[in-house]
């Protein structure tokens, strides 16, 4: 049965605090990316169809796996977060944080706000987000052999959300939870896709390797 495996990109700028300094990997980054296309290729894990966004920390990663020549698709993108999260600062006072436990509180207060239709000027309103997402993974479909999807953690949360009918803080606590190059996959079951792999890092399970298990 054919199915769509989505992977989070590596590790990006985490000093970052705007969309175009973020959009790059790390070392560490390449290095997860490297180590996933490694385990697919030791598991002979075979994509017939492969897809990415089109920001530069998904094609660098898709590059550092192996991943040949992807249908690069926009719709595959990420939020601009640190765009929505700096109106939500200017018209509410909410302060970006500047660590990952600020963001456990930060995310969720955002992602309703958003949803809400609370931030003003958003870069783009999450129905515009929600069906975007909708459309891309439904174009990608099950036909013509496995795909394989270099995306972002927000897509991924994005997608779940639909897949299980998540509301909108449970779909920011899953967001928090995906971790860099982890693999998400979704079957088709009846007239839905339906997930049967989440956050899967077994690239990064060796003890070796459990340093790289990163979030951001």
């Amino acid at each position: 049965m054919s199915h769509i495996t989505l992977v989070r990109h590596g590790q990006a700028n985490t000093e970052a605090r705007d969309e175009e300094s973020y959009d790059r990997l790390s070392d560490l980054g390449h290095q997860q990316a490297r180590w996933l296309g490694e385990h697919l290729a030791e598991t002979r894990s075979h994509h017939t169809r492969v897809y990415c966004g089109t920001l530069t920390r998904h094609l660098e990663t898709a590059a550092s796996m192996g991943l040949a020549d992807p249908v690069q698709d926009a719709r595959l993108n990420e939020i601009e977060y640190f765009a929505l999260a700096q109106r939500f600062e200017e018209q509410h006072g909410v302060a970006i944080p500047d660590d990952r436990e600020g963001f456990v509180d930060h995310l969720p207060r955002t992602f309703v706000a958003w949803s809400r239709g609370e931030i003003a000027d958003p870069p783009e309103s999450f129905d515009q987000f929600e069906t975007r997402v909708r459309d891309a993974l439904g174009e990608i479909g099950t036909e013509g052999g496995p795909a394989i999807v270099v995306t972002s953690g927000g897509l991924i949360s994005m997608v779940m959300r639909q897949a299980m009918g998540l509301d909108i803080p449970s779909m920011a606590r899953v967001a928090l939870a995906i971790m860099n190059t982890s693999m998400h996959r979704l079957y088709p079951i009846g007239a839905h896709l339906s997930p049967v792999l989440f956050n899967a890092v077994p690239h990064l399970e060796p003890p070796e390797r459990q340093f790289a298990q990163t979030h951001l």
